[in-house]
């Protein structure tokens, strides 16, 4: 709060048409001319502007002039704040899809004009997910405690098997706690539903040894553990982010068989779009084959040794040949919440067949991740 006897003025962004901020008279008394919901935002941005002054290592003892003086020098530069932020008693659903098309090329390198029977095998596969996110523990400058509730979960396949692991995360809940800046700190209760799922991923029959099936617990675990990585993968976010900006991060690469890859992202603040609900981050985002994985990554489901049941368990050796593709996310500035992404990309890969046959079988995955804030 600013002190008796001092006074902050009212600024107005011509980048932000709409949003006025907070007045202090002489006489210490607090006065707005927002709305509600409006006032509300500001005062958690002023909030979350001081936690993140502090983390870039900004000095307390000036208070909120030197805050509402760095937020006014953010707007004036054209730039913005973006906090992911909740409400006390207001729970969130998100619809979350995933599926990917896949092709088996077992002779990728057969001459085109000889006639033979085919030698690609097709599939497809996709999950249908809904959590509710409702906060326990609302610290707009520190962090805040979420429960997640899984209400739904269907899995499709082409080459159906009788269950799949993931969809016994149904009705189940955990918690975790998440930053201003969207970083989940606390992934404890999510890991264990993880490890829970995978081992329903395993046949009750063990007179082969331990086999697997096929399962999505990966792409579960994807939708949940990134959920905010367009903003918490900002390097610098108490200086804002302008239109333009570029930031990177690393997303995973979920698939059919059991392995570990990733790929490089590359974020891009592509505009400030006006909506009803507010303003709208534009986000748009483009993808690369990566490397190596991040130090912040989802631990495998599954531990010990095991089988893979079907061909992806026979090949093995996988390799990534080539990633491309791009998304687009809009992140309410306003309410802080994210109200949809979509993201889509083709991969291609190659394998290894065992017992020294000279054949490496190309696969090819389209892939393809939304998410739909639920009314």
């Amino acid at each position: 709060m600013v002190r008796q006897g001092h006074s902050a003025e009212l600024i107005r962004s011509p980048h932000h048409p709409v949003r006025l901020f907070a007045h202090y008279s002489f006489d210490g008394e607090f006065r707005t001319v927002e709305p509600p919901e409006q006032r509300r935002r500001t005062v958690l941005m002023i909030f979350t502007a001081a936690v993140l002054a502090v983390l870039a290592g900004c000095e307390p003892r000036s208070g909120a002039e030197k805050l509402l003086s760095k937020e006014k020098k953010l707007l004036a530069a054209g730039k913005e704040l973006l906090t992911v932020d909740f409400q006390q008693g207001r729970t969130l659903r998100y619809k979350f899809v995933s599926s990917r098309d896949i092709e088996l090329d077992w002779n990728p390198n057969k001459k085109p004009s000889k006639p033979s029977k085919s030698s690609t095998d097709k599939s497809s596969e996709s999950m249908d997910l809904v959590v509710s996110y409702s906060p326990i523990e609302v610290n707009p400058i520190g962090l805040t405690t979420i429960k997640a509730t899984c209400e739904s979960i269907k899995i499709k396949r082409t080459k159906s098997q009788p269950r799949d692991a993931a969809a016994t995360i149904q009705g189940k809940s955990f918690t975790f706690t998440v930053g201003p800046t969207g970083k989940i700190e606390d992934y404890s209760q999510l890991i264990e539903l993880m490890k829970e799922a995978g081992k329903n991923a395993f046949s009750s029959n063990t007179d082969r040894g331990r086999i697997k099936d096929l399962d999505m617990i990966g792409d579960f675990a994807a939708s949940q553990w990134f959920l905010w990585d367009s903003i918490s993968s900002i390097e610098k976010a108490a200086e804002g982010v302008s239109v333009g900006q570029t930031w990177k991060s690393r997303l995973p690469v979920p698939g059919p068989m059991v392995m570990r890859k990733a790929r490089d992202v590359t974020y891009k603040l592509a505009e400030i779009r006006q909506s009803e609900k507010g303003r709208l981050a534009v986000i748009r985002s483009s993808y690369s084959p990566a490397e190596t994985l991040s130090d912040n990554w989802p631990p495998m489901p599954y531990s010990g040794r095991f089988q893979m049941r079907g061909t992806f368990g026979f090949l093995r050796g996988y390799k990534v040949l080539g990633l491309q593709g791009q998304g687009e996310e809009l992140f309410n500035i306003d309410t802080g919440q994210i109200e949809q992404y979509n993201q889509r990309y083709e991969v291609q890969l190659e394998a290894i067949v065992p017992m020294g046959i000279d054949v490496k079988p190309r696969i090819t995955m389209k892939q393809s991740f939304s998410m739909q804030l639920l009314k």
